[in-house]
């Protein structure tokens, strides 16, 4: 139960997609997969190759978060402690993957599998996805830290504590109605729905997207001078890049960009 439930692939176009693939388990994580995971992110964001990453699941789910019987392998005090606090890498692998990333999300996300579309930069899902954050039936806080964290500032903290403190799930047209969701489609056009998503990103510099993100995620950890330090060094390096002379110039000569990403 490693490396081969998680499958990675990137099409021609330089999208990535990479799929939890245990559908009989509902895709529940062991710590193996969970570190094969880490690493295909961290490989896609790596590779100057791919563009945007698609994250999924397989069989109709998207994660049921943490297989329990591998759990319960494990001490209970060393349990869910993978890295150090400042290893945003280990904790927030998709925040921290430079790339745009875009969860395809269809059936049960609950706990760790809930934990990562929060750290999604995009979420379409289908109209049976269903959302947990079940950690209090369990007697943990959300393990990533991503609900703790993230969730309050996407949904706000009183829809975020309703959800953490019942651990019940939501459901997809509520998803969408607060703003957890993008977009809603059927089960049969989400991994087109996505993929026409990622072909969207294409158009635009890799170099300025790598940026933006940096720039959107610090700064809901910054103060707004902080945040307009970071703002004033990143346009000025935007300023003096490849991409930025090469989108003027195809503007100019009306004709499609060829950005390289620096």
């Amino acid at each position: 139960m490693t490396a081969h439930h998680i499958r990675y692939n990137v099409d021609s176009d330089g999208i990535a997609t990479l799929t939890i693939d245990r559908a009989e388990k509902r895709n529940a994580m062991t710590y193996a997969m969970l570190g094969a995971f880490i690493q295909k992110v961290a490989e896609a964001g790596a590779d100057d190759k791919v563009r945007v990453l698609i994250v999924t699941g397989s069989g109709g789910a998207f994660c049921a978060g943490t297989d329990l019987a591998d759990l319960a392998t494990v001490p209970g005090e060393t349990r869910g402690v993978r890295g150090q606090a400042h290893e945003s890498g280990v904790w927030w692998p998709l925040v921290s993957c430079p790339k745009p990333v875009i969860g395809a999300i269809d059936g049960v996300a609950v706990g760790m599998g809930a934990e990562f579309t929060s750290q999604c930069d995009v979420r379409i899902i289908t109209d049976r996805a269903r959302f947990a954050w079940n950690f209090a039936h369990r007697g943990l806080v959300p393990d990533t830290g991503a609900g703790s964290w993230l969730l309050p500032r996407l949904i706000g903290p009183h829809r975020a504590l309703r959800l953490l403190y019942s651990g019940d799930f939501l459901h997809a047209a509520e998803a969408k109605e607060i703003g957890y969701a993008n977009e809603v489609v059927a089960p049969e056009v989400l991994a087109e729905t996505a993929l026409a998503e990622a072909r969207r990103y294409l158009a635009s510099s890799p170099f300025s997207i790598r940026h933006m993100k940096s720039l959107v995620w610090r700064g809901l950890e910054r103060d707004v001078a902080e945040h307009m330090a970071a703002h004033v060094e990143t346009l000025t390096a935007c300023f003096r890049s490849a991409d930025h002379k090469e989108g003027v110039a195809a503007f100019l000569e009306r004709r499609p960009a060829n950005f390289v990403g620096r």
